[in-house]
């Protein structure tokens, strides 16, 4: 993002954003990549939901993804793979997302792997297509969860299901991810856009005060180890960054083979 551009109208780049209505839509606009995540892009977010925080014309935020899938995680390209970089921008993300007083709806078809599991659980309500999953695919390639989601996710589900979602990298079908209790809502592919209209329509239309309220006292009872968690992850995640696995399982997706892990 530019110093140009306003963040709550944007019209090219990897962010979108649309004010209408007082919902404020942002979209991830990399669908070559299925919306994988650089830091710029990470961070052109972060902007936007504290613009959209503290803009009182903005009643709700709506998080989305472009093309077929929410997003596949951090962007593995060679000439911007994952750094410490990376990871304080998806944090300072999450942080803002949660901090916002304003109701935050991710809407998600298709995949929602790695990093992109947090930004959509971070929102308050999560509106999912039956055909949408959930993966922390970051065991693949010798890394750990992050962008607070080994709290995320656990707040939401428990300790085994957080476990096996972290170290097997389980695929969670959006279903299976409703019934957890990992998602607020899911609906059949042909009606996900009218059941996440009718979402963010009664959330446009009522108390903002009151929201922002009953979401900040539903996250200090359940997310207090969230900013921990930032901390753990980044310092085990830049750690596993210098291992031979992580070079191993990034190579082995990018030749799309199964990697060959070493234990070093």
């Amino acid at each position: 993002m530019t110093e140009a551009q306003d963040p709550l109208a944007m019209t090219e780049g990897e962010v979108l954003t649309a004010l209408e209505g007082g919902v404020l839509t942002m979209t991830m606009n990399r669908p070559q990549s299925l919306n994988a995540m650089p830091a710029s892009m990470l961070a052109t977010m972060e902007s936007v939901v504290r613009a959209a925080s503290a803009d009182s014309g903005v009643r709700v935020i709506v998080v989305r993804g472009a093309g077929k899938g929410f997003s596949s995680g951090a962007d593995l390209d060679p000439s911007g793979p994952p750094t410490a970089a990376t990871l304080d921008a998806g944090n300072a993300l999450i942080a803002a997302t949660r901090r916002s007083p304003r109701p935050i709806v991710s809407v998600v078809h298709g995949a929602c792997a790695g990093i992109g599991v947090s930004v959509a659980l971070a929102a308050d309500l999560v509106v999912a297509s039956e055909k949408a999953f959930f993966m922390l695919a970051f065991a693949n390639i010798g890394l750990m969860p992050d962008g607070g989601a080994t709290a995320l996710v656990a707040a939401s589900v428990g300790r085994a299901r957080a476990m096996r979602m972290a170290l097997l990298a389980d695929r969670v079908p959006a279903q299976q991810a409703f019934e957890w209790g990992l998602i607020s809502h899911v609906a059949a592919a042909d009606d996900l856009e009218t059941e996440a209209g009718a979402v963010i329509a009664k959330l446009a239309s009522g108390p903002s005060v009151a929201y922002g309220m009953a979401k900040a006292a539903v996250n200090d009872a359940t997310l207090d180890e969230l900013d921990s968690a930032f901390q753990r992850e980044r310092y085990g995640q830049t750690s596993l960054m210098e291992t031979k696995d992580f070079t191993e399982g990034v190579t082995a997706f990018r030749e799309r083979r199964t990697p060959r892990f070493t234990g070093s």
